[in-house]
């Protein structure tokens, strides 16, 4: 383009967006690209307090407690699982387009599907139609999650060559901290936007009959479906309530509104922080510094093509580590802030308050983990810092369980520990994988490869929640099949309405939980709920075993991969 073609010659009517009419002029503040990136992950990293929505998705009719047509836990934990897998298929195109257009024009769209995405999903929600809710916060967000998480990785690269692992991680660390906002944020605008559902009275008071597992009531306008909530249940309600019973339809989560507040916040936040976005001019390199000799093997100055990159060994081992770093928390926090609430439901600090609170502090470590786990890369090296992520959680994982064998506060001590670490180095593997590449591949395709990388970040995002969620209807199945063998057949009628040959139908329509049976369970007997996950983290340190090994398998990449070789010779291997 010569100098005097007007930019609309370039790119039309969106030229302002693309690459080549952002470049930073002479003299540009490196500095103020950090902030930008850092207010887009902020936004799309709220997904992290995706759980805070679990309780009230769940309860969208009954409120106060799950009626039979409610959402299940399961159906509405994949929602957060679809927005990652399209997370990663996004980010793997959106690499490669990135390196096209530049950051803004990948920002923009970012927000447009972020934002779209809650609006859609208010709409599910307010029709109670699941679909909507997977098609816009699942796909639409998703999508938008994958653009938004791109866009400034290799611009930051290319603007810090000077210290790669601390530049990815300043371009990674909002996302892991999006949560110490969104977190507080969707549970005040839950509970501002929140309506009690009416009360009928105490369940001594009020008539009740079962039919197909279901609970109504007889009520002077005739028969309507009905939940019973326990003291803990009733006290969760915006402004409290009393145990008893409840009628089905007649109250409000807020879930609908918040997705529709959100939606438009988002947005708004992730434009003006798109247009913020510069590039480097051609060959611009920091004032006075100059590109250092490669101080080990694990470090080249040569690059790899996007496309030869996944013709390597490097790539795919580097993939399963990824994956399985990930697979190892992302179940976790999919479904933290529920989990918390089962396995310490015996403390009495452990409130929907404290729960929410964990949902923070994950976000926070998360976000810590990012930084400095990058930052130490630079100088320990990445395989080492790996090779740290794996041993260190693997132990983790396993003290979990037995955490919740010795119950009490020590128990809830040392779990809440333990998962901060685990989240630290969670975060610090999606920061410092970036600067791994660029070490493994060169800088100048890094961010497509990087985007191609992430497809292990959608394989993780289902992974992960089905082993937890799985794992978890398993051990709850054989919970509830315990615990029945131990009570009376009549007074387990008498609790219910129905016989217990028709316990899989009341168990389906959430009339039998565990928390009931323990009310007519004899006295003495053990409250299962806190030993539901140990299969889960067993099974999770048994991934990270594995990704130490892939790591520990990684070798510089062959030098007739580079892109100074005109035909590379394809040999296996490498």
């Amino acid at each position: 383009m010569s100098a005097n073609t007007p930019p609309e010659a370039n790119g039309g009517a969106f030229s302002f967006l693309m690459k080549e009419n952002i470049v930073a002029k002479p003299n540009f503040n490196r500095w103020l690209v950090p902030p930008a990136s850092m207010a887009i992950h902020l936004c799309i990293g709220s997904v992290y307090a995706w759980s805070v929505f679990n309780p009230s998705l769940t309860r969208q009719l009954g409120v106060v407690t799950s009626a039979a047509d409610d959402w299940s836990l399961s159906s509405v934990v994949w929602i957060f699982s679809v927005a990652i897998v399209c997370l990663g298929l996004a980010a793997a195109f959106g690499g490669k387009w990135l390196e096209k257009v530049g950051p803004r024009c990948v920002g923009v769209v970012a927000a447009l599907l972020w934002g779209g995405g809650f609006l859609i999903g208010s709409v599910g929600i307010l029709t109670h139609q699941l679909w909507l809710v997977y098609l816009g916060y699942g796909v639409f967000g998703g999508c938008g999650l994958g653009f938004g998480y791109v866009s400034p990785v290799s611009t930051l690269i290319r603007w810090f060559p000077d210290r790669r692992g601390m530049a990815t991680g300043m371009a990674i660390m909002g996302f892991g901290g999006g949560a110490i906002i969104g977190a507080p944020l969707k549970q005040w605008l839950l509970d501002f936007y929140s309506k009690a559902p009416d009360y009928l009275g105490p369940e001594s008071a009020v008539t009740l009959i079962t039919e197909g597992g279901r609970r109504f009531a007889e009520t002077a306008t005739g028969k309507v479906e009905v939940v019973i909530a326990n003291a803990a249940q009733a006290a969760n309600l915006p402004a409290g309530g009393e145990a008893g019973v409840y009628s089905v339809g007649t109250g409000n989560t807020g879930a609908a509104a918040t997705f529709m507040t959100l939606g438009i916040v988002y947005f708004c936040v992730m434009m003006i922080a798109a247009f913020q976005y510069r590039v480097p001019a051609q060959d611009w390199k920091p004032k006075g510094w100059t590109p250092p000799v490669a101080k080990s093997g694990m470090v080249s100055s040569s690059h790899v093509h996007i496309d030869q990159s996944m013709k390597t060994r490097q790539f795919w081992l580097l993939w399963i580590v990824l994956c399985f770093n990930v697979t190892a928390g992302i179940g976790v926090i999919g479904v933290a802030k529920t989990m918390i609430n089962e396995i310490f439901s015996d403390l009495a600090i452990v409130t929907a308050t404290f729960a929410g609170t964990y949902v923070l502090m994950i976000s926070v470590f998360n976000m810590v983990g990012r930084f400095f786990w990058a930052s130490t890369s630079d100088f320990i090296g990445r395989k080492n810092t790996y090779h740290c992520f794996f041993i260190l959680g693997t132990a983790l994982y396993l003290s979990i369980p037995y955490f919740t064998t010795i119950g009490g506060m020590p128990a809830l001590i040392g779990f809440y520990a333990a998962t901060m670490v685990i989240f630290t180095m969670y975060g610090g593997g999606f920061a410092t994988i970036p600067a791994y590449l660029a070490d493994m591949f060169g800088t100048l395709h890094v961010g497509g490869i990087h985007g191609r990388l992430l497809t292990a970040w959608s394989t993780a995002g289902v992974l992960g929640p089905f082993a937890i969620t799985y794992l978890r209807d398993i051990s709850k199945n054989n919970a509830i099949a315990d615990l029945v063998a131990k009570i009376d057949p009549a007074v387990f009628a008498e609790k219910f309405g129905a016989p217990i040959e028709q316990l899989q139908n009341l168990v389906e329509a959430k009339t039998v939980t565990i928390s009931k049976l323990l009310e007519i369970a004899p006295a003495g007997t053990l409250d299962p709920t806190s030993s539901l996950y140990n299969t889960t983290m067993y099974t999770m340190a048994g991934l990270l075993i594995i990704a130490f090994f892939a790591n520990l398998m990684i070798r510089p990449v062959g030098e007739h991969h580079h892109v100074h070789n005109t035909h590379p010779k394809l040999a296996p291997g490498e």
